[in-house]
């Protein structure tokens, strides 16, 4: 059941749980997030947790302002029904340290099975990181899914997860750490807690700390593991440079099979960064879906470098972001082999604020034009495009084979005429597209109506279309 952001307060909570205490046992999921239950509501729902006819298996109950009161009537009523309960969120809410040592009585409870366990924004500090390490490393088995996320956790936090990381019984396998102050020193804690037992995790979060090239080196260990098979890093926002790029690429080529998404987004990787990522993605054993270089101080130099590698292995990724880098026409140009390879499959293709104007929108029309078919989403907002670039895409879209779902030309100083090229191309092959953004352009009100033309033909399937 999905109530999130209702505007729900105590009044509306009381009257959800007397119904759903009536017949509690089909519920399965109970959103709720975004409400202002505060503590009076999250004891009324306490009444139906802790009935023994409860089956819940997933509570979100993020945002809702709940503090130590609530938090007590929550831990109560699951301790004394805690075997059903697979995940819970209580993200974005004022718990703080003592809060978190309420709840261990319901996680260190022997038939507690809970799978996922998200407390982001939650003001945690090293104090709640040792209540909760206590709690999980007594019943460490099920839980595959941490997200502490943007909490003040710090090195000495991450520090003492160490006892439940590297505890034989644990299986995590989703570990978000982001914006929780960490810097070198806890990335040694992290990384020799993970290479005591590196097969289960997968996926692996720590953007917007303060790393740096230091803490991306001790990084290597876990990531060379031939036991290790994690599938996703995201790492932007670390301060990382070229430096740090070398350590990481040259543990992911020792061991590349696994990795599916890297993220490296605003780190200063630069042109040279890039040319040491050339190594991991041609290799043929690299499997990477998703790669995130957005905002890298990224130019035509670099391009060159990704360009080249990409096409040498081009057939599994899915999805290339490199918004707010200097790339220029002839960075785009250089893209051109990967995305016309027969062998691409890409779907998914972040160019905005990349200063493309009509040279470099001619060069990616025709790259697409002779490989439409898989790619869905094409976002080329906030660049210096103008009529004449929108004109050149015109081949792409009006292919019979062309399958795209969502384009976004905000912010591209599209007149009338560039949208009437863009709505005749889109008219001829309508069924595909569900969004569509040209917001912040030079079109008027009177120009709504070739926009009108495109959602009244009876094939258009557009389920969103922004023009303001």
């Amino acid at each position: 059941m999905g109530l999130s952001q209702c505007e729900i307060t105590k009044e509306g909570c009381s009257s959800l749980v007397s119904a759903l205490k009536s017949n509690p046992s089909h519920l399965r999921e109970l959103d709720l997030s975004g409400n202002d239950l505060k503590n009076s509501g999250v004891k009324l729902l306490s009444g139906f947790l802790e009935s023994p006819h409860c089956r819940l298996e997933t509570l979100s109950l993020s945002d809702c302002k709940i503090t130590e009161e609530g938090c007590s009537s929550l831990d109560s009523a699951l301790k004394s029904n805690p075997s059903h309960l697979r995940k819970l969120d209580l993200s974005g809410n004022d718990l703080k340290d003592s809060d978190v040592k309420l709840l261990s009585g319901f996680l260190e409870s022997p038939h507690c099975r809970l799978e996922s366990l998200s407390l982001s924004r939650c003001e945690i500090t090293e104090e709640g990181c040792s209540s909760l390490v206590s709690a999980l490393k007594s019943n460490s088995s099920h839980l595959r899914k941490l997200d502490l996320s943007g909490n003040y956790l710090k090195d000495s936090g991450v520090k003492l997860l160490r006892g439940f990381l590297e505890s034989p019984d644990c299986r995590l396998e989703t570990l978000s750490l982001s914006d929780c102050e960490i810097t070198e020193e806890g990335c040694s804690s992290l990384v020799s807690a993970l290479k005591s037992n590196p097969s289960h995790l997968r996926k692996l979060d720590l953007s917007g700390n303060y790393l740096k090239d230091s803490g991306v080196k001790l990084l290597r260990g876990f990531l060379e593991s031939p036991h290790c098979r994690l599938e996703t890093l995201s790492l932007s926002d670390c301060e990382i440079t070229e430096e740090g790029c070398s350590s990481l690429v040259s543990a992911l080529k020792s061991n590349p099979s696994h990795l599916r998404e890297l993220d490296l987004s605003r780190n200063n990787l630069k042109d040279s960064g890039v040319k040491l990522l050339r190594g991991f993605l041609e290799s043929p054993h690299c499997r990477l879906e998703t790669l995130s270089l957005s905002e890298c101080e990224i130019t035509e130099e670099g391009c060159s470098s990704l360009g080249s590698a990409l096409k040498s292995n081009p057939s599994h990724l899915r999805k290339l972001d490199l918004r707010g880098n200097n790339l220029k026409d002839s960075g785009v140009k250089l893209l051109r082999g990967f995305l016309e390879s027969p062998h691409c499959r890409l779907e998914t293709l972040s160019l905005s604020r990349c200063k493309i104007t009509e040279e470099g929108c001619s060069s990616l029309g025709s790259a697409l034009k002779s490989n439409p078919s898989h790619l869905r989403e094409l976002d080329l907002s906030e660049n210096y495009l103008k009529d004449s670039g929108v004109k050149l895409l015109r081949g792409f879209l009006e292919s019979p084979h062309c399958r795209l779902e969502t384009l976004s030309l905000s912010h591209c100083e599209i007149t009338k005429e560039g949208c009437s090229s863009l709505v005749s191309a889109l008219k001829s092959n309508p069924s595909h597209l569900r969004e569509l953004d040209l917001s912040k352009n030079n079109l008027k009100d009177s120009d709504m109506k070739l926009l009108s033309d495109l959602v009244e033909s009876p094939h258009c399937r557009l389920e969103s279309l922004s023009w303001e």
